[in-house]
């Protein structure tokens, strides 16, 4: 039945963060879970901050006036801003700064520019950790910024000796090791992370850098999750009991939502057809995992749920993925449920793929809602992460922390031998394959490649 959600710490105080490009809270939901308490939220794109102001009411110190004054704003105006200079941190230091910075730079499927491409905010990260000057960092972003790791080993690591000047704990990386020597050092702070292994039914991977400042390590060192414990969740216990539902409207009427005739396809068979699929997905070597959900971007027509390839594979778990269903209130039969290839899902449903709690209500039009949820970083992925570092801030509850969590213990060496490398082989033709690039800036973006 897949793995159980760890409990929430009950932290006094909670952590503090500030999170920059928070997109529709995927990250933001996570590190609320890890413990933390969010005293600014930072996003420029509309609909996802509409998002934002629906779901934070219940948050620690997240009034009505705050909520309501959570509006679009540039990452580049932070620091000046009225939510930098309300912080009220007193005399204490900040504990986290988080975000995930735009991927279409580091994304196979576009130019690859880095930090030629306008969109690159790593610059604009670094000043806000340079003014701040938390605790920990934690950034995101997608795993063409690590693999394959030549094309911008030199921009990683400008980017840890920068951190390492403020005062980081990072590795040193010498420019004239080896490219693969420079990668395997850096994975120390450096490591990509597949959302599968932490509760999320979909093949996912992401970039996540954190550091952690010399003056707060103390004896304890940051050590990566793992997984959760227990066995990996498949689409068909995340939709099982929401595409029932759907499908139960129709229990025994056709796809014009008349009562069926001998031999028409009812909702009932809609349902036991997709069941059959999905079952016969998690019996085989994919364990029923979805392939990554793809946001896109409002350049890109309608939305749907990724490239040719990715839309194979949801139908083999009895899905057509060639578009999003409406949401249950507005269903067209036809359109939704009863197609050749399967029901599409909802918006909602994706939300579940992507790791949201059932309350986390999307805002704006079925299109736009679809994309904060394609675009967005995977809570459970999030809180793996802030728990982690929570346990390297708060000692004390190190075990309550981690305790549904398998951790890697096995340090990586901080000048590691040349023929110590296992380096996997990037395939040659990722690089090549022709997938829909993102173009948003929306902090939980995602490019094809995530």
């Amino acid at each position: 039945m897949g793995v159980s959600p760890p409990h929430r710490p009950e932290s006094t105080p909670r952590l503090t963060s500030v999170e920059i490009c928070a997109g529709a809270g995927g990250q933001a939901v996570g590190l609320h879970e890890a413990g933390f308490r969010h005293l600014a939220l930072v996003e420029w794109d509309a609909h996802a901050v509409e998002t934002l102001r629906a779901n934070v009411g219940h948050w620690p110190q997240w009034d009505e006036k705050r909520r309501e004054s959570l509006k679009p704003q540039d990452v580049k105006d932070f620091l000046r801003s009225e939510q930098c200079k309300s912080l009220d941190l007193g005399d204490d230091r900040l504990d986290l700064l988080a975000g995930g910075v735009p991927c279409p730079p580091f994304s196979l499927a576009g130019k690859r520019l880095g930090e030629d491409d306008e969109r690159d905010l790593f610059p604009d990260m670094l000043r806000i950790v340079g003014d701040l000057r938390p605790k920990a960092v934690m950034i995101e972003n997608v795993r063409g910024i690590l693999q394959p790791p030549h094309v911008f080993i030199d921009y990683r690591r400008r980017i840890l000796e920068e951190l390492g000047e403020l005062g980081y704990d990072v590795p040193y990386v010498d420019k004239e090791w080896s490219v693969e020597r420079q990668d395997q050092a850096m994975r120390r702070v450096w490591r990509l992370l597949e959302a599968r292994d932490f509760g999320v039914p979909q093949l996912r991977p992401r970039a996540i850098l954190v550091v952690i400042h010399k003056d707060f390590l103390g004896d304890q060192r940051f050590v990566w999750p793992k997984r959760l414990v227990g066995d990996v969740v498949s689409v068909k216990d995340v939709l099982e009991d929401s595409m029932r539902e759907r499908c139960e409207q129709f229990w025994d009427k056709n796809k014009k939502g008349r009562r069926a005739r001998p031999g028409e396809r009812t909702g009932r068979h809609v349902f036991e057809t997709w069941l059959e699929a999905a079952e016969k997905a998690e019996a085989n070597s994919s364990d029923g995992v979805a392939p990554t959900l793809v946001g896109g971007s409002r350049k890109h027509g309608g939305a749907d749920l990724g490239p040719t390839r990715a839309k194979r594979a949801w139908a083999a778990m009895g899905v057509d993925a060639t578009g999003v269903a409406n949401d249950p209130d507005e269903c067209d039969p036809e359109r939704d449920l009863f197609r050749p290839a399967g029901p599409m899902l909802t918006v909602e449903q994706a939300a579940r793929i992507q790791g949201f709690p059932a309350d986390w209500k999307f805002q704006g039009r079925k299109t736009a809602r679809y994309r904060q949820v394609g675009n967005a970083f995977p809570p459970p992925v999030a809180e793996a992460v802030g728990r982690a570092i929570a346990a390297v801030l708060r000692p004390e509850e190190r075990e309550k922390l981690l305790e549904r969590y398998v951790m890697d213990d096995e340090q990586v060496p901080e000048t590691p031998e040349e023929d110590a490398c296992q380096m996997s082989v990037f395939p040659a033709s990722a690089l090549t394959e022709t997938l829909p690039a993102s173009e948003d800036r929306s902090g939980d973006l995602v490019g094809a490649d995530s």
